[in-house]
């Protein structure tokens, strides 16, 4: 994401447009990796690897406004620009939408059903009155004449930096899915993408929640009416893929952002495989003798 990064790492990166640009065919999909511990060590290593974009999980995972902006600012600095952060606000609450853009990340919000919270949330992370922002500018942020360099030198600072962080939205609900193309047609002209979270989605319908999909034919048309209203919108698609290569095929059909990795799952999957193989191959045994001495 070197060539989306802003003129310095503490503003956003133009996620907007890197996203646009994947949906389109300009780009690549981006690719993530979804930090899911309140861990800037682990932040500052996932940033070194190459990934578009680095998952911060606020909302899940225990950590405070300090933790988060510095899991932000390493994702960044430490990937020098090659990685944006995007992330996840606990809820919709005004304040934490600000917290995590001021930080210089972008933003995904969960749990998005009506109209009115999709308005809440772009009035939250957007400057200006006049287009019905209500985001308040942070005076000790940046630096006059350092980190506040517009990208578009024929806006003003705060005008580039709407342009700059995206909004992702999850819809998490059948209802959302049914209120979706309102939400679209309201507010689609300032949400970059569209995840639907599967997991809660098939719990508010009385589903198992065990997997990431099914073929009960009530979700099968709950996720045809979410593709539909997609494309008929025209937006930008955004999910997991991850499993075998058929299943990462089949998530990440049509996405333009799949996170494919995290650290959770990659402690679990290292961590098991050697387990197992060294209970496995060795037994209890009586070392005495083993050693020989000189």
């Amino acid at each position: 994401m070197a060539a989306y990064r802003a003129p310095s790492l503490l503003q956003p990166h133009r996620a907007q447009e890197a996203l646009r640009d994947a949906h389109d065919g300009r780009i690549p999909p981006l690719i993530g990796f979804f930090c899911g511990l309140a861990c800037p060590p682990v932040a500052k290593v996932v940033a070194q690897l190459g990934f578009d974009v680095v998952w911060i999980d606020w909302e899940h995972a225990a950590m405070n406004v300090e933790t988060m902006t510095q899991m932000v600012h390493d994702v960044q600095f430490f990937s020098e620009g090659k990685s944006m952060a995007f992330v996840r606000v606990p809820g919709h609450g005004h304040e934490n939408i600000g917290f995590a853009l001021d930080a210089g990340a972008s933003i995904v919000v969960p749990q998005v059903d009506t109209v009115e919270q999709a308005r809440h949330i772009v009035s939250a992370a957007r400057y200006g009155a006049i287009r019905n922002g209500t985001r308040s500018a942070p005076p000790a942020r940046y630096l006059p004449g350092i980190s506040d360099t517009p990208l578009d030198p024929s806006l003003t600072f705060h005008e580039n930096v709407n342009k700059q962080a995206a909004i992702v939205i999850q819809i998490e609900t059948y209802t959302g899915i049914q209120n979706l193309d309102a939400i679209l047609t309201e507010c689609g002209d300032e949400i970059s993408s569209v995840w639907l979270g599967s997991l809660d989605a098939r719990i508010s319908m009385g589903f198992s929640g065990g997997g990431l999909g099914g073929n009960e034919p009530e979700w099968l048309d709950a996720v045809a009416l979410y593709e539909s209203t997609l494309a008929k919108h025209n937006m930008p698609a955004s999910g997991l893929a991850m499993g075998t290569p058929e299943t990462k095929a089949a998530m990440g059909r049509g996405k333009s952002f799949v996170v494919v990795a995290a650290e959770t799952y990659a402690i679990m999957g290292a961590g098991l495989t050697e387990l197992g193989y060294f209970r496995e191959n060795f037994p209890k045994r009586n070392h005495k003798g083993v050693y020989k001495q000189l």
